[in-house]
């Protein structure tokens, strides 16, 4: 029997002239800057553009633009002798089902410089993440930027600095999630890129970040400096310049996939909830005994979060900068949350001006892309000392009020202990409704006692016959009134809960704050993020 479906021999008269010139500039580009420079990629420890895409995207779902994009020399009859690929790779593929534009630099070729690339490639990748409303994806190794001082001689002049796809990476912040990974040493333009991102992640040992490399920093600023010295991983996550650091290529392309399952699409799409076995109503009698009685003493934050939050959830973001804030992704019954606490063990969790730079760019993220904001509570306030001042923390302070106090999405505190003066009142928004219960060891005011009462009493205690039995007696009832249920009976704080709880009432409220976004016309909301 005759199988009708089955495909012709492919015969000279169906195989035309042109088929040869396409597999050939096809074969090409996949050979990238050809197996010497390949070969040396690997032996540097680090993938090639192609190896990554393959690695990161779900299996055949890559479908490239611009493949054949390159530099060509041809004999007297037109005929292709060579052909060069730009080293900016570029297309549509999908993670996890979900479809994303990805691009990253071919390092092979001219060392991921722009000299050895076309600069409408990057132009049309953003755009085209932006209008077509799907996630940016930048695996980025490599300048980027304007190419070696050397292509001066090619190009036969100098040039003024410009950036003609700047707009599109910015506006890609308001419109998309962007994120950045660095796989590999990554300088001038290519820098821009990977911290204009909502979330960035380097390899350790293998990529560094810096403005100009150590050539460069040795000739203009006397520095000698390696490149881990200058620009490795622990550096530029200390400072905040990138967010998160892993050990491999295929770790930093889980962080990537998770990140992306937290985060919408776009800025007009509600983030996805996920079936989970972690019970809503689940307790945790652990949770009574977590915070110790003696407010000085600190506690593991941490474990306090992951007693909550659906099992396995929590995502950590920038733990190495701004350390008295914690900032995360998590679950609450499969729905994504964003989530701020404090963490006791660095500076008692007091806002720094590093950790108010962190909550104010957290705090701007959710509010971006509609994710409800879970505030775990212990905020002394800001920062006193020389170092707080000498950091401006009271101007980096105000702008984290702000954003919290602007933020639209909904917001719930759980108040685990301290409350304090301006630090303390970005707890929340108060004039909007929303869900706050604080705990038994709640502790708020506008001053703590120990360090308010000297200054108040002054004068009190240098007139008493015996200061010290004086200053016991006014602290005993002062620590009468500090007593959270007193304020609850006030109706200053909405209620005290038993902290085993926390996850039942959460789960119940995040429910109420997604069927909120449902009803929100996401087309109106004005959002502006930045970097």
């Amino acid at each position: 029997m005759t199988n009708t479906n089955q495909q012709p021999a492919e015969t000279a008269e169906l195989r035309p002239p042109w088929m040869a010139d396409l597999e050939d500039r096809r074969a090409a580009a996949a050979e990238m800057g050809g197996a010497e420079r390949v070969a040396r990629q690997h032996d540097n420890g680090r993938l090639t553009i192609r190896e990554r895409l393959a690695g990161l995207l779900d299996q055949g779902s890559f479908r490239e633009i611009g493949g054949i994009s390159g530099n060509a020399m041809y004999d007297e009859e037109g005929k292709l002798l060579e052909f060069t690929p730009t080293n900016f790779v570029f297309g549509q593929g999908r993670i996890d089902g979900q479809r994303v534009a990805v691009g990253g630099d071919d390092f092979t070729v001219r060392g991921g410089s722009s000299d050895a690339s076309i600069p409408e490639k990057v132009i049309y990748f953003e755009r085209m993440a932006g209008e077509l409303r799907i996630p940016c994806v930048r695996l980025i190794e490599g300048s980027g930027g304007g190419g070696s001082v050397k292509s001066l001689e090619d190009i036969g002049h100098t040039y003024i600095p410009e950036n003609p796809a700047w707009d599109d990476v910015v506006d890609n912040l308001s419109r998309v999630p962007v994120i950045a990974a660095g796989l590999g040493p990554v300088a001038g333009l290519g820098a821009a890129r990977m911290v204009t991102s909502h979330f960035s992640v380097v390899v350790k040992e293998q990529s560094q970040m810096f403005v100009a490399g150590p050539a460069v920093v040795a000739q203009g600023m006397n520095e000698d400096l390696t490149k881990e010295e200058l620009g490795g991983w622990q550096v530029i996550c200390r400072s905040g310049a990138i967010d998160n650091a892993v050990d491999t290529e295929e770790e930093a392309f889980e962080q990537i996939r998770t990140v992306l399952s937290i985060l919408p699409p776009n800025v007009w799409t509600l983030p996805s909830r996920t079936a989970t076995s972690d019970s809503p109503d689940r307790i945790d009698r652990a949770l009574r005994t977590m915070i110790p009685p003696e407010r000085r003493r600190p506690y593991d934050s941490r474990a306090v979060l992951r007693s909550v939050f659906d099992e396995g959830s929590l995502f950590e973001i920038g733990r190495l900068y701004g350390g008295s804030a914690i900032t995360c992704f998590a679950r609450l019954d499969g729905y994504p949350v964003a989530v701020l606490a404090g963490d006791p063990k660095v500076y008692g969790s007091a806002m720094t001006a590093e950790s108010a730079r962190k909550t104010t760019r957290f705090v701007d993220l959710a509010d971006t892309f509609n994710i409800p904001v879970v505030h775990f509570v212990d905020q002394p306030g800001i920062l006193i000392g020389s170092h707080s001042e000498k950091t401006g923390a009271i101007r980096e302070g105000a702008r984290a009020l702000s954003a919290v106090y602007e933020a639209t999405v909904p917001w719930a505190s759980v108040i685990v202990r301290r409350v304090f003066g301006v630090g303390g009142s970005a707890h929340r928004n108060h004039r909007r409704h929303g869900f706050r219960v604080g705990w038994p060891s709640g502790d708020w005011g506008s001053l703590p006692i120990e360090g308010g009462l000297e200054a108040a009493y002054k004068r009190v205690l240098a007139e008493a016959d015996d200061p010290e039995a004086m200053r016991a007696d006014i602290e005993r009832r002062l620590n009468d009134i500090r007593s959270p249920f007193r304020t609850a009976e006030a109706f200053r704080i909405e209620d005290i809960i038993d902290p085993a709880e926390t996850r039942p009432m959460l789960c119940d409220w995040v429910e109420s704050a997604y069927a909120l976004l449902a009803t929100t016309d996401l087309n109106s909301t004005r959002r502006r993020c930045r970097p």
